[in-house]
């Protein structure tokens, strides 16, 4: 029953897939609010380097953790209910950050449940792709996707909302995200002849944790995403370590590459549609890789370091795209959802072992090379698997016997 191939996307899929990329947005704004602020937060708590380095990485965490049952609820629930519900829900640790800043121990459990926002990646996911035909769905994925740029919206704009009131960060974006609650509860639909689910939510996270493609996919994801993940945390601190930049130089080129990897998301995806998303994966990690190396030896950041930064954003930016196209190509539809949380999570997990290696790697070594050597490695083995395995996955749209109970 595979139809939708020849097929041209509904004018409600392109509604469903601007209202979802609009709150993708801004639940990833939420998400990040911490971040920016740690340093003004400081002022007042005086945090040892271990203490906000933690802070900031509570919401991250679990946010990347909670896209696995929040995916597998939107199987069962369905984007209509699960992104107004979790929009909405947003809102909470968005305003009691204002009282919660003043402490510590209050503020940590304030970041906990910020990590909600950072979850809505894996309610768009199976919405999209269950509104947008094979042909399609790459480049809408891809599209999707560009929500990740709420985190380099969240970095440039919340400290200089923060400037000119204190609280003003956290009630704009309350309202904002209480404004597209009430939108996307209005706006959202769910397609009608989606396939809902009967089992248990355990039990469909473990059929999708049972399939090969599943952490295939979470690995691939991981590389890319993860690489993201990492270079937004870390490349401040190596650009003014290695290069000798001012915070706001640092930043201001560590934006540059948030959103060249925004713009190649929908890239990866649109060249998904036409090439196969493995062999686009397979030649992004490779410039990827490439990149590394020649960053590896230490060239001068003008004009030869910043090329190569860039060009590493474009590979992974545009595998971080090619993948979801290729979750939508080999997973069984009933499980788009429970698979995407898992994927979600990996690669957003997979972005905190990189700065903790670059940071101990330059303690021992005083030198930044062998990390970038190490990604590269990383980044070609991933571009030899997925040309050499993911290629080679037949599409499927038909849920496998273990999931025959989804009728």
């Amino acid at each position: 029953m595979t139809s939708t191939t020849t097929e041209r996307a509904p004018a409600l899929a392109y509604r469903n897939l601007v209202v979802a990329t609009v709150g993708f947005t801004l639940t990833f704004w939420a998400w990040n609010l911490i971040a920016p602020l740690a340093g003004d937060f400081d002022k007042t708590l005086h945090m040892s380097s271990f203490a906000q380095s933690f802070l900031v990485a509570v919401p991250v965490i679990v946010g990347a953790l909670g896209r696995v049952p929040v995916g597998a609820l939107t199987d069962k629930l369905g984007a209509r209910l699960m992104f107004p519900l979790v929009s909405g829900l947003t809102i909470v640790p968005v305003l009691l950050l204002i009282p919660a800043r003043h402490q510590y121990g209050v503020l940590l459990v304030v970041a906990f449940f910020l990590g909600l926002g950072g979850t809505t990646f894996a309610i768009g996911v199976p919405l999209v792709n269950s509104w947008f035909p094979p042909r399609e769905r790459g480049t809408a994925l891809g599209i999707f996707g560009m929500g990740t740029g709420g985190v380099a919206l969240s970095g440039y704009f919340t400290p200089r909302l923060w400037k000119h009131g204190e609280n003003l960060p956290f009630t704009l974006l309350a309202i904002a995200l209480a404004a597209y609650a009430v939108l996307a509860a209005l706006l959202i639909r769910d397609r009608p002849d989606r396939t809902v689910p009967t089992t248990s939510l355990a039990t469909r996270l473990a059929a999708a944790g049972r399939l090969r493609v599943t952490w295939e996919l979470s690995a691939l994801y991981a590389i890319a995403f993860g690489g993201i993940v990492a270079f937004g945390v870390y490349l401040p601190t190596y650009l003014k370590t290695w290069y000798h930049l001012s915070s706001t130089d640092a930043g201001t080129k560590a934006a540059g590459f948030a959103l060249v990897t925004v713009i190649f998301r929908p890239i990866g995806g649109w060249l998904s549609d036409r090439i196969h998303p493995a062999v686009v994966s397979a030649w992004a990690l490779t410039v990827t890789a490439l990149f590394a190396i020649v960053q590896a030896f230490d060239p001068k950041l003008n004009p030869v370091g910043t090329v190569c930064f860039l060009l590493m954003a474009a590979g992974l930016g545009t595998t971080s795209g090619a993948v979801f196209a290729l979750v939508a190509q080999v997973t069984p539809v009933s499980q788009i959802g429970s698979v995407t949380g898992i994927v979600g999570a990996v690669g957003g997990l997979g972005g905190f072992v990189p700065p903790l290696v670059m940071g101990a790697i330059y303690s021992a070594r005083g030198s930044y090379s062998i990390g970038f050597m190490l990604l590269s490695d990383l980044a070609l083995a991933g571009a030899v698997y997925a040309i050499g395995r993911m290629r080679n996955i037949r599409p499927t749209d038909t849920p496998p016997p273990a999931a025959a109970g989804t009728r």
